[in-house]
Protein backbone atom coordinates (compact mmCIF):
# COMPACT_ATOMS: atom_id res chain seq x y z
CA UNK A 1 0.00 0.00 0.00
CA UNK A 2 1.44 3.61 -0.74
CA UNK A 3 2.14 5.93 2.15
CA UNK A 4 -0.59 8.08 1.52
CA UNK A 5 -3.50 5.24 1.31
CA UNK A 6 -1.88 3.91 4.51
CA UNK A 7 -2.14 7.06 6.24
CA UNK A 8 -5.67 7.35 5.17
CA UNK A 9 -6.21 3.74 6.23
CA UNK A 10 -4.89 4.14 9.89
CA UNK A 11 -6.29 7.89 10.48
CA UNK A 12 -9.94 6.39 9.32
CA UNK A 13 -9.74 3.22 12.00
CA UNK A 14 -8.01 5.24 14.83
CA UNK A 15 -9.74 7.54 16.84
CA UNK A 16 -7.23 8.65 18.93
CA UNK A 17 -3.83 7.63 20.76
CA UNK A 18 -2.84 8.46 24.15
CA UNK A 19 0.49 7.59 25.23
CA UNK A 20 1.28 7.01 29.01
CA UNK A 21 3.86 6.09 31.48
CA UNK A 22 3.74 2.55 31.27
CA UNK A 23 1.49 1.91 28.07
CA UNK A 24 -0.06 3.33 25.28
CA UNK A 25 -4.03 3.09 24.55
CA UNK A 26 -4.95 2.92 20.60
CA UNK A 27 -8.48 3.62 20.34
CA UNK A 28 -10.41 1.99 17.23
CA UNK A 29 -13.42 2.31 15.80
CA UNK A 30 -14.41 -1.36 14.25
CA UNK A 31 -17.13 -0.34 12.16
CA UNK A 32 -15.42 2.15 9.70
CA UNK A 33 -13.56 -1.10 8.84
CA UNK A 34 -16.32 -2.15 6.73
CA UNK A 35 -16.09 0.60 4.74
CA UNK A 36 -12.23 0.40 4.14
CA UNK A 37 -12.55 -2.94 3.47
CA UNK A 38 -15.60 -3.04 1.27
CA UNK A 39 -17.45 -5.81 3.89
CA UNK A 40 -20.70 -5.84 4.31
CA UNK A 41 -21.75 -4.11 7.52
CA UNK A 42 -24.25 -7.17 8.22
CA UNK A 43 -20.64 -9.08 9.57
CA UNK A 44 -20.53 -5.94 12.43
CA UNK A 45 -23.77 -5.81 13.22
CA UNK A 46 -23.21 -6.08 16.64
CA UNK A 47 -20.79 -2.61 16.74
CA UNK A 48 -22.62 0.30 16.82
CA UNK A 49 -21.35 3.12 15.03
CA UNK A 50 -19.99 5.32 18.13
CA UNK A 51 -18.33 2.52 19.51
CA UNK A 52 -14.53 2.34 20.48
CA UNK A 53 -12.18 -0.22 21.23
CA UNK A 54 -9.20 0.01 22.98
CA UNK A 55 -6.11 -1.92 22.44
CA UNK A 56 -3.79 -1.18 25.52
CA UNK A 57 0.21 -1.92 24.76
CA UNK A 58 2.28 -1.66 27.56
CA UNK A 59 5.40 -0.44 26.94
CA UNK A 60 8.60 1.18 29.18
CA UNK A 61 10.95 4.62 28.18
CA UNK A 62 14.58 3.86 27.92
CA UNK A 63 17.04 6.51 28.19
CA UNK A 64 19.67 5.66 25.67
CA UNK A 65 22.61 8.63 25.53
CA UNK A 66 20.70 12.01 25.70
CA UNK A 67 17.41 9.99 23.67
CA UNK A 68 14.88 8.44 24.95
CA UNK A 69 13.52 5.47 23.14
CA UNK A 70 10.01 3.83 23.39
CA UNK A 71 10.14 0.31 24.16
CA UNK A 72 7.41 -2.03 23.10
CA UNK A 73 8.09 -5.95 23.37
CA UNK A 74 7.29 -7.93 20.92
CA UNK A 75 6.41 -5.81 18.39
CA UNK A 76 8.43 -8.01 15.61
CA UNK A 77 6.64 -11.50 15.71
CA UNK A 78 9.22 -12.56 13.20
CA UNK A 79 12.42 -11.80 15.48
CA UNK A 80 13.72 -14.86 16.63
CA UNK A 81 16.10 -14.54 19.96
CA UNK A 82 19.87 -15.50 19.65
CA UNK A 83 22.00 -15.17 22.61
CA UNK A 84 25.00 -13.61 22.90
CA UNK A 85 27.77 -15.59 22.65
CA UNK A 86 30.17 -13.48 25.04
CA UNK A 87 26.92 -13.00 27.95
CA UNK A 88 26.78 -16.59 28.16
CA UNK A 89 30.45 -18.10 28.15
CA UNK A 90 30.74 -14.73 30.98
CA UNK A 91 27.58 -16.84 32.56
CA UNK A 92 29.01 -20.19 32.16
CA UNK A 93 32.48 -18.77 33.70
CA UNK A 94 30.66 -17.34 36.36
CA UNK A 95 29.22 -20.51 37.57
CA UNK A 96 32.27 -22.27 37.02
CA UNK A 97 34.45 -20.52 39.23
CA UNK A 98 31.86 -20.28 41.63
CA UNK A 99 31.98 -24.00 41.76
CA UNK A 100 35.37 -23.78 42.15
CA UNK A 101 35.02 -21.26 45.55
CA UNK A 102 32.45 -23.93 46.83
CA UNK A 103 35.45 -26.86 46.36
CA UNK A 104 38.27 -24.85 47.52
CA UNK A 105 37.88 -25.37 51.35
CA UNK A 106 38.56 -21.86 52.62
CA UNK A 107 41.47 -22.01 49.97
CA UNK A 108 42.36 -17.70 49.46
CA UNK A 109 40.70 -16.05 46.50
CA UNK A 110 44.31 -14.93 44.96
CA UNK A 111 45.09 -18.62 44.91
CA UNK A 112 42.10 -19.34 43.30
CA UNK A 113 42.02 -16.75 40.88
CA UNK A 114 45.75 -17.66 40.15
CA UNK A 115 44.96 -21.12 39.63
CA UNK A 116 41.89 -19.63 37.06
CA UNK A 117 44.58 -17.76 35.22
CA UNK A 118 42.90 -14.37 35.93
CA UNK A 119 43.34 -11.89 38.72
CA UNK A 120 41.57 -11.79 41.76
CA UNK A 121 39.76 -8.77 41.11
CA UNK A 122 38.24 -10.40 37.80
CA UNK A 123 37.55 -14.17 39.80
CA UNK A 124 35.83 -11.93 42.38
CA UNK A 125 33.28 -10.05 39.90
CA UNK A 126 32.83 -13.10 38.09
CA UNK A 127 31.68 -15.29 41.63
CA UNK A 128 29.40 -12.31 42.02
CA UNK A 129 27.30 -13.00 38.75
CA UNK A 130 26.67 -16.61 39.77
CA UNK A 131 24.42 -15.20 42.01
CA UNK A 132 22.06 -13.30 39.09
CA UNK A 133 18.41 -14.19 39.63
CA UNK A 134 17.63 -17.15 37.97
CA UNK A 135 14.70 -15.49 34.96
CA UNK A 136 17.62 -12.70 34.60
CA UNK A 137 20.42 -15.87 33.62
CA UNK A 138 17.11 -17.68 31.76
CA UNK A 139 16.57 -14.54 29.69
CA UNK A 140 20.38 -14.06 28.74
CA UNK A 141 20.71 -17.65 27.74
CA UNK A 142 17.36 -17.75 25.65
CA UNK A 143 18.65 -14.32 24.07
CA UNK A 144 15.86 -12.34 25.80
CA UNK A 145 18.08 -9.55 27.82
CA UNK A 146 17.30 -6.28 27.02
CA UNK A 147 19.70 -4.95 23.55
CA UNK A 148 21.76 -2.58 25.67
CA UNK A 149 23.18 -5.55 27.81
CA UNK A 150 26.36 -6.54 26.85
CA UNK A 151 29.09 -9.11 28.63
CA UNK A 152 31.04 -5.70 29.16
CA UNK A 153 28.09 -3.92 30.91
CA UNK A 154 26.91 -7.25 32.72
CA UNK A 155 30.63 -7.01 34.34
CA UNK A 156 30.13 -3.07 35.14
CA UNK A 157 27.58 -4.04 36.75
CA UNK A 158 29.39 -6.61 38.90
CA UNK A 159 28.29 -5.40 42.65
CA UNK A 160 24.93 -5.56 41.76
CA UNK A 161 21.87 -5.82 44.76
CA UNK A 162 21.36 -9.37 46.33
CA UNK A 163 17.48 -8.58 45.82
CA UNK A 164 16.50 -10.03 42.34
CA UNK A 165 13.96 -7.12 42.09
CA UNK A 166 16.68 -4.32 42.39
CA UNK A 167 18.96 -6.82 39.98
CA UNK A 168 15.69 -6.55 37.41
CA UNK A 169 15.61 -2.73 37.23
CA UNK A 170 19.22 -2.24 37.24
CA UNK A 171 19.99 -4.63 34.03
CA UNK A 172 16.93 -3.22 32.75
CA UNK A 173 14.44 -6.14 32.88
CA UNK A 174 12.20 -4.54 35.34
Amino acid sequence: MPGTRQRAFLTTLIDRIDVGAHKIDIHVRPTRLTGLLDVAATSLASATEDEIQILSIPMRLHRCGRAIRMLIAGTDPFATAKPDARLVKLLIKARRFNATLLGSDGVPFAALAKRQGVSPSYFTRLVRLSYLAPDITEAILDGRQPRDLTADKLLAHSRLPLGWHEQRTVLGFA
